[in-house]
C-alpha cells in the first residue's frame, strides 16, 4: 500500500482504519496511537497527530469526533507520520499531487468533482462520501515573486493541501449513498 492509498481511503470511506465521525477520543487513540497533542477548549477538543487532525465535541452527549482532516501540506516540512499509518501504508511522500490522488480515488470507483474553483486554493468533493480535497492553485498568492516553480521542496500548483470530512458533508453523502443502493 502507499500514501496515495491512504488518501484515497480517507476520501472515499471517511475513516482511518474504521474509526470516523462519531468515534470517541479513546477509539481514535486505539486506532492511530498515543502520540498526539490535545488542544482542549470549552466543549471541544482538537487532537493533532501531525498528518491527521481531529475535532471532537461533547455538545450532543459524550465527546465524539465531528471533523477529520488530513493535513498533507505539513509533510513537506518533514513532519513524521503516525507509526500506525506508516506501518500500514509505508513511507509518505513530502507532497501529494491532486492528479495522482484523483486517479487513486477513481480506481476505487468514486468520482471527484469541482466544488469551488475560486481563490488560491481550489476545493473538490467526492460526492458519494462527502469528503473535500483542497488543492493549491496559486503557490504565490501574495505575488511576492519569490516562489520558485522548479523547487520541488516547496508547494506547487496542483499539490494537495488537505483532505477534510465534516459531519454535514458526511451525513449528506450518506443520504445520497443510500439512494444509490
Amino acid at each position: 500500500m502507499s500514501d496515495l492509498d491512504f488518501y484515497a481511503h480517507v476520501a472515499t470511506s471517511c475513516d482511518v482504519f474504521g474509526t470516523g465521525i462519531g468515534s470517541s477520543p479513546a477509539a481514535w487513540e486505539a486506532t492511530v496511537g498515543p502520540d498526539y497533542l490535545d488542544d482542549p477548549s470549552k466543549g471541544t477538543l482538537r487532537r493533532d497527530y501531525g498528518l491527521v487532525e481531529l475535532s471532537f465535541s461533547n455538545t450532543e452527549g459524550p465527546m465524539s469526533c465531528f471533523g477529520i482532516s488530513v493535513q498533507v501540506h505539513r509533510l513537506i516540512h518533514g513532519l513524521s507520520v503516525p507509526a500506525s499509518l506508516a506501518g500500514e501504508y509505508g513511507e509518505f511522500a513530502p507532497r501529494a499531487r491532486f492528479a495522482d490522488m484523483q486517479v487513486a480515488i477513481q480506481a476505487l470507483g468514486y468520482t471527484v468533482e469541482p466544488d469551488d474553483l475560486s481563490g488560491h486554493v481550489h476545493r473538490y468533493r467526492v460526492p458519494r462520501s462527502g469528503a473535500r480535497i483542497f488543492v493549491i492553485n496559486d503557490p504565490d498568492p501574495y505575488g511576492d515573486g519569490d516562489h520558485d516553480v522548479d523547487d520541488q521542496e516547496v508547494h506547487q500548483a496542483g499539490d494537495v493541501w488537505a483532505l477534510s470530512v465534516s459531519p454535514a458533508w458526511w451525513r449528506a453523502a450518506q443520504g445520497t449513498a443510500r439512494r444509490f443502493q
